[in-house]
């Protein structure tokens, strides 16, 4: 496939989106160290702009476009945080952007994607790509899909090309899954250093996992976790490099997702989303299969409702 991304797509894309992300930091943790007998390391992309890893991949799509392709404007669908990446990316560039989002979308993420000053157009979560598909019928405006898309992905792998130069000498690198989009990325950065990239995925909206494993592209499972930024099926250009690359997937609860989460908060005081924790949950679940290693885990976005938090109001 011609979409397939290669390292050095990954390097243009770190040139070109320099200037408008940020070169999230890298935390330690004793604890996790400790429960995994492993060298943990965190990157820390809830700390990125739109607090979530997916301003890299929309910055760089979006500065990819020609003038001509920029003048007609973006569309795409998310649960959230792609839609943030991209308005914000279109605001960058000064172009409109409609992003599609579910209906239960999570109420900061609307505001976040709306304050960026792109328009948001809400539908179930069955219909999102639907919807999206009558939109740009009529307005002609470019698609910056979430994952399936070659700008994207290289643009998402520039987080563990970071990664690797902060920290010497990883054996591993864990993303969360939903389209695949993050984790095809680290595949590109990892197969070039001969690092394993891993994926880590809600058990209960597994169908990256089974794809992988049983070599069919599933579609996703409509169930609904926790890790919000999950839901949708792996996409055929994540499938086509994950399947090439043999990247393993591992599987977690939701009760180990909301652990890992709390654990990231209390020992790390990180404030890391459902999503963006999943990796941590796999490192916990699965700590024997790490044991001696150096494990790179990207926290993936923080975009949590703080509401839940009360108010002294």
């Amino acid at each position: 496939m011609t979409d397939i991304v290669t390292y050095e797509d990954v390097v243009d894309a770190a040139n070109r989106i320099a200037p408008h992300v940020h070169r999230t930091p890298v935390f330690t943790s004793r604890h996790l160290d400790s429960i995994s007998d492993a060298t943990v390391f965190l990157k820390a992309e809830n700390l990125q702009r739109v607090g979530a890893f997916k301003a890299r991949g929309a910055v760089n799509a979006v500065l990819s476009l020609s003038d001509i392709e920029a003048r007609r404007g973006v569309a795409t669908h998310s649960s959230g945080n792609h839609g943030q990446a991209v308005a914000y990316a279109c605001a960058i560039r000064g172009i409109p952007a409609t992003i599609v989002m579910p209906e239960n979308a999570t109420p900061v993420k609307v505001d976040a994607v709306e304050g960026y000053g792109a328009t948001v157009v809400f539908c179930p979560q069955p219909e999102r790509e639907h919807r999206l598909a009558e939109i740009v019928a009529t307005s002609q405006a470019v698609v910056v899909h979430p994952f399936d898309d070659h700008d994207v992905i290289a643009g998402q792998g520039t987080a563990s090309l970071e990664f690797v130069e902060q920290v010497d000498s990883l054996d591993a690198i864990i993303t969360p899954i939903g389209g695949g989009g993050l984790l095809s990325g680290a595949s590109a950065v990892a197969a070039n250093l001969g690092i394993r990239a891993i994926g880590a995925e809600p058990e209960i909206v597994d169908d990256s996992y089974r794809s992988l494993r049983d070599g069919v592209r599933y579609p996703a499972t409509g169930d609904i976790s926790v890790g919000d930024g999950l839901l949708t099926g792996i996409g055929q250009i994540p499938f086509e490099m994950l399947s090439r690359a043999d990247v393993e997937i591992l599987t977690v609860s939701e009760e180990e997702i909301l652990l890992a989460m709390r654990t990231l908060a209390e020992r790390t005081k990180l404030i890391v989303e459902p999503s963006g924790a999943t990796g941590v949950a796999a490192l916990i679940r699965y700590a024997r299969q790490f044991s001696g290693e150096r494990v790179g885990i990207i926290l993936s976005g923080g975009n949590v409702d703080l509401s839940r938090f009360g108010t002294t109001e």
